[in-house]
């Protein structure tokens, strides 16, 4: 556990009490803060009163007396679409607004660190598509090269939560928009940006507020290294921000879309190879083509900011490649599931908006495609793009049939249910092909969460197959 420092004796506010939230709590707790915590759940309150914490309705007249501070859950929107009434009763009383991720980095560098041979560092990983897969392969690098190290924040374990990190130990965090937007500390060795596409715009008020959301965790404190995708315009103006001179190798601009020039440091992917270029030389090149759990172009990005980021702390090319070898990928995420008879089942069901399931299409050429859900807003556009991969798709959903609508001449049916849909796709596909759910919506029409609906797209393809096994 990370104690929170700068708060022993103060009376400390803790709004929401799912796992950052209490995490949260036990971690002021140590720091020898009094935390006062409030849920809307009955059932959550129960739960932090069982473990001793002091149970402090937030909504009652007269709650902010003698609070120093207010710690908030990232999933609780405070500004968009409406501010929260707790929160902006403790903007009218003038307490200070915080999250977890705030906490956690005034709270993780000791006066231990003196004594450590190589100070610890902070790799934290934000961007719209593609970070929790950047962030785990960073993991995974550094433990295959005998790096002590721990995946935490929107990946693993809550940041809180941790253990204080040892001589040369690397913490690496995967970071939403909700955790950067408010968290009043962002002060990261290495900030990586993978890239950004429209998600999340009702909490943002739009496409700029979601980007400002991002862009502090480089501006609030400035890392000693910026590692950012520079495939979009948010990118390029990001990396020009963030470098004093062409030349400046503070900043590492990677791509998967074009060969960088330039004087400067860069990482980038072309027809599954990555090129490291320094001073306009080549220092390096990996073939990416054959690594299982890095399919595709999007995972090339995340390869060559996972690539940037290990070496930005002095990892050697061939033990990064050899690690890259054994990254067994993420669940939900390009996961390959079952294959038979020259048929690949691939759960991408952690691709929710219509950028992430283009890129899961972009990934394979044949594809028997199951999709649909809680559209988001903005429509399907980057995915009509790719849908000449497409043979035929499978549309699932509470509202399947408007979704279908958006496929014009793609051959398609109304599933409505995974069941239905995986058995239709395992029963219709051809050597060759991909059965791939990648649903380009979110999953609350009929699942808790994506890992639900991909665990249920898992399950429907082990009975399908199973099925076909079976004699007669």
């Amino acid at each position: 556990m990370i104690a929170v420092r700068g708060y022993s004796g103060a009376r400390i506010a803790v709004l929401g009490l799912g796992r950052s939230g209490l995490a949260a709590a036990r971690a002021l707790r140590a720091g020898g803060a009094e935390p006062l915590v409030w849920d809307d759940s009955a059932d959550a309150r129960e739960r932090a009163g069982a473990e001793g914490f002091a149970v402090h309705d937030l909504t009652r007249e007269g709650a902010w007396r003698d609070v120093a501070a207010l710690i908030v859950s990232p999933g609780i929107p405070h500004l968009y679409p409406v501010p929260n009434r707790i929160i902006a009763s403790a903007w009218a009383a003038g307490v200070p607004v915080d999250n977890d991720i705030g906490l956690f980095f005034r709270s993780v560098a000791t006066d231990e660190w003196d004594n450590l041979e190589t100070a610890p560092r902070v790799i934290a990983v934000t961007g719209s598509n593609g970070k929790s897969t950047t962030a785990a392969l960073i993991h995974h690098v550094l433990t295959y090269a005998g790096r002590e190290s721990q995946l935490a924040g929107n990946i693993g374990r809550g940041v809180m939560d941790i253990d204080p990190p040892g001589d040369g130990g690397v913490v690496v965090l995967e970071l939403s928009s909700y955790q950067t937007e408010l968290a009043r500390a962002l002060t990261p060795d290495v900030a990586v940006f993978t890239n950004l596409t429209p998600d999340h715009l009702d909490r943002h008020a739009g496409l700029g507020g979601y980007f400002a959301a991002k862009r502090r965790l480089f501006a609030e404190g400035g890392p000693d290294r910026a590692i950012i995708g520079v495939d979009e315009v948010e990118g390029q103006y990001l990396a020009n921000q963030m470098a004093e001179s062409a030349a400046d190798d503070r900043l590492i601009r990677i791509s998967a879309a074009r060969k960088l020039d330039g004087p400067g440091w860069a990482v980038f992917a072309r027809k599954g190879f990555l090129s490291e270029y320094r001073k306009g030389r080549q220092i390096a090149s990996l073939d990416l083509r054959g690594i299982a759990g890095l399919p595709g172009a999007h995972n090339h990005q995340n390869a060559c900011a996972a690539y940037a980021a290990v070496r930005s702390l002095g990892l050697a090319p061939k033990i990064i490649e050899q690690a890259f070898h054994s990254f067994q990928g993420l669940p939900h995420r390009s996961q390959l599931v079952a294959e038979a008879g020259g048929v690949r089942f691939v759960n991408d069901s952690k691709a929710t908006n219509a950028d992430s399931a283009a890129k899961a299409l972009a990934a394979f050429p044949r594809i028997r495609w199951i999709c649909g859900g809680l559209e988001k807003e903005g429509g399907l556009g980057p995915v009509l793009e790719q849908l000449g991969h497409v043979v035929k798709a499978y549309v699932i959903g509470r509202e399947a049939g408007r979704f279908a609508l958006q496929l014009g001449e793609t051959p398609h049916e109304v599933s409505e249910t995974m069941a239905r849909a995986v058995a239709r796709a395992a029963a219709e596909a051809a050597e060759g092909e991909t059965v791939l759910l990648a649903p380009a919506a979110a999953s609350f029409d009929q699942y808790d969460n994506f890992e639900k609906r991909g665990e249920d797209f898992i399950a429907q393809v082990t009975a399908a197959l199973a099925r076909t096994a079976e004699p007669g």
